[in-house]
């Protein structure tokens, strides 16, 4: 068994499917099968159940597979632990970012990173939380910004800031003649929300109470986007919580949108940037914390993390 035959196992459950995993892997097909048959020989154990065109992991190789991701993550942490000893601020990282903070907060960041990290390109990429998180615990990612508090167990965090969330709302709404909105205030049939897997729907439903959806259809539109959400909010069809930076970079304030912030001290979310313990690129992380940090506007809470 070898590091290349692990790569071989992880393209084909990623894939699902023998010839795209061996594209992936710049590997004929019989290559690939090849060597997965001698290795499941070896193991003495089915990786994977072929049935027809079909394939799926079984019971062992679900564990085997798992066991695979981190052994292939451990060899790159050799490669780039190498690399962070020559040099600590360079080689690219490979940053994830949620879609409700990575429009908002990226133009501020990007200009800063290149400048205090030079030698460390950004290489976005924009998720939930939920396809994020696994990412980096497998070392795909050398890290992630985040909006929610996950298990401590494989990863540490340096914490960003606290964003507070505003109200936005069409002129003529009653709410509009309020310096500040209470989440008791907002009738929870009106509030627009995000579909589901977007942590920034379960704070404003957890800070608004649950909204009652399924009394009409303007009551449970749901969209993907905090861009489509805000049409929806110019055009009338209720209110919507909109998170302190996309108000500050002038996304929200138009003619057919008010914004007013939310009372509350429990009106706000805490801004992360999570990374795998031991990661070897930890020094760059910090560094990338504090840029990120130092690239705010006014009037963001900026929060220094223990771990820096």
């Amino acid at each position: 068994m070898n590091l290349r035959d692990l790569h071989y196992v992880i393209a084909v459950a990623d894939h699902a499917h023998f010839g795209n995993a061996a594209l992936a892997c710049c590997v004929s097909q019989p290559t690939l099968s090849g060597q997965i048959a001698k290795l499941e020989q070896e193991l003495g154990v089915e990786i994977f159940s072929r049935v027809g065109r079909a394939v799926r992991p079984t019971e062992a190789g679900e564990q085997i597979i798992a066991h695979a991701r981190r052994a292939v993550a451990a060899a790159q942490d050799v490669v780039d632990c190498a690399r962070a000893n020559r040099d600590p601020l360079s080689g690219r990282l490979r940053l994830g970012v949620i879609p409700t903070i990575s429009p908002y907060l990226m133009p501020y960041v990007l200009p800063a990173a290149a400048e205090k990290l030079p030698n460390a390109p950004l290489v976005l990429v924009e998720d939930k939380t939920a396809h994020l998180v696994p990412l980096v615990i497998e070392g795909k990612l050398d890290a992630a910004i985040i909006a929610t508090q996950e298990d401590a167990g494989e990863l540490a965090s340096l914490d960003l800031f606290d964003e507070p969330f505003w109200v936005a709302m069409p002129p003529n709404h009653p709410l509009v003649a309020s310096r500040q909105v209470k989440p008791a205030d907002i009738d929870p049939k009106t509030l627009l929300l995000l579909t589901d897997g977007h942590c920034l729907r379960d704070q404003a439903a957890e800070l608004c109470g649950n909204p009652q959806t399924g009394q009409g259809v303007m009551a449970d539109m749901r969209a993907s986007s905090l861009e489509t959400l805000l049409h929806l909010t110019a055009a009338g069809h209720g209110v919507t919580l909109v998170p302190q930076l996309a108000v500050e970079c002038g996304r929200v304030e138009t003619d057919r949108l008010v914004t007013r912030p939310l009372a509350g001290g429990a009106a706000s979310r805490r801004v992360r940037l999570i990374h795998r313990l031991r990661s070897p690129r930890t020094r760059a992380l910090v560094e990338l914390a504090r840029t990120i940090r130092a690239s705010l506007p006014e009037g963001v809470r900026k929060l220094q993390s223990s771990s820096d």
